[in-house]
């Protein structure tokens, strides 16, 4: 740290950090980071009017009362607050198509802590133009839209990446933050495991007469588990999952004829229903990297882990890798520490690779146990959740862990 060409070397990169991805981790680390006076390039493969698109188009996501506090350390919560949809009660419950209004489970309620909300519900809108705003006003952050990367290169020294327009640019760390199919993941030679769970999501918002109340409903049925998640307003956000083949006729159909294969499903406990923006649909599989981090590089988000959707905490496993490469960043800086360097990066891999390990495997299992209608398995569930329901101290750590709130927290998501 203290060598004259070492020095020299560093200020001519063009950047600290090189993030890949502009979807929602990448701009939130580069925010992160920006706190700590470094700067980074965000390098976006959609163009910054597709990011910036104000209509709804379907897609919410669930924040944990920890992302939200995230979101808060980072200046943007007081835009969002708004629109956020507080989810106050969890709803689970075993069911048959045609019963989903009936209540055999648990039931979760943030009246038994004392932090507030479990979560917040947040259309991808909102979210989105947010960190696009809070990018475009930081001086630290450049956002580079419409470019991909299409080599890169990384070694002691620096890290280097090679866009498609023909530019190359340096940095001192690599970010993926690319998703599922990383190409930042795959250009370092990084393996993958996972498999495929033979469903389909399928995402979409509706309107309903009644209130939803702030209560969230997690329906566990035998070709996979239907979320309603509660949005503002008398509209909720549905993510269904169904056997590809299943998936794919039903996404097929018009407006009303989805809505017809939903009621029975979705049952009336919310009066009658219609769709609002877009219908999405996303083949379910489990991906995890064998490592999250190589010679100056590491993997955040998906990139890093993408699991079934099951207990909604994708973007929120995503903002705790965040969280927590910039804590590890940030006093590596304050140490005199290369920040960029094997020994940092271990921290974080050690840190997040247990985590979200055991999130995946929960998630899994979650999903093979109850995407069946086996008698035998039924009954064991059922007794299950009736079991883990009756035991107050069991169901508040339920509680706590939904809300983020449990283990080791980064800075950014401590009070």
């Amino acid at each position: 740290m203290d060598n004259p060409g070492q020095r020299r070397i560093l200020h001519a990169m063009d950047s600290d950090l090189i993030i890949v991805g502009g979807g929602l981790n990448g701009p939130a680390l580069a925010l992160a980071a920006a706190q700590t006076g470094l700067r980074s390039i965000v390098i976006d493969a959609l163009p910054a009017d597709t990011r910036e698109k104000v209509d709804f188009d379907g897609r919410s996501y669930a924040l944990a009362q920890s992302s939200k506090r995230m979101l808060a350390a980072l200046g943007i919560w007081a835009d969002l607050a708004e629109n956020a949809q507080a989810m106050n009660e969890i709803k689970v419950s075993d069911g048959r198509v045609g019963d989903a209004s009936v209540f055999l489970g648990l039931h979760f309620d943030s009246a038994e802590i004392e932090e507030g909300p479990m979560g917040y519900m947040l259309e991808d809108r909102y979210l989105r133009r947010a960190l696009m705003a809070a990018m475009e006003a930081e001086p630290l952050v450049t956002h580079r839209a419409g470019e991909t990367v299409i080599a890169q290169a990384c070694d002691v020294r620096h890290a280097e990446v090679s866009l498609a327009s023909g530019e190359t640019l340096t940095g001192r760390l690599l970010i993926g933050a690319d998703g599922r199919k990383s190409g930042t993941c795959a250009r370092a030679g990084i393996r993958r495991t996972g498999w495929d769970y033979g469903q389909t999501a399928l995402v979409c918002a509706i309107g309903h007469e009644k209130t939803h109340g702030g209560i969230a409903h997690q329906l566990f049925l035998p070709p996979g588990p239907l979320a309603i998640l509660p949005l503002t307003g008398n509209r909720s956000s549905i993510v269904w999952s169904e056997k590809h083949a299943q998936a794919r006729a039903i996404n097929a159909l018009n407006e009303e004829q989805y809505l017809d294969v939903l009621r029975p499903r979705f049952g009336d406990f919310l009066g009658d229903i219609s769709l609002e923006g877009q219908r999405f649909t996303y083949p379910l599989n489990l991906t995890l990297a064998n490592s999250f981090i190589a010679e100056r590089m590491a993997l955040v988000g998906d990139a890093a882990h993408g699991m079934h959707p099951i207990a909604g905490q994708g973007l929120n496993a995503g903002l705790r890798d965040v969280a927590a490469l910039a804590h590890v960043i940030t006093h590596a800086v304050r140490r005199g520490e290369d920040f960029a360097s094997v020994l940092v990066l271990e921290r974080y891999q050690s840190w997040r690779r247990w985590d979200t390990a055991s999130l995946a495997a929960a998630t899994d299992l979650f999903n093979r146990l109850f995407s069946n209608d086996n008698a035998l398995l039924r009954m064991g569930r059922d007794f299950g959740m009736a079991l883990l329901g009756g035991v107050p101290g069991v169901r508040r750590g339920f509680i706590r862990e939904a809300a983020g709130l449990t283990g080791d927290l980064p800075d950014l998501m401590r009070l």
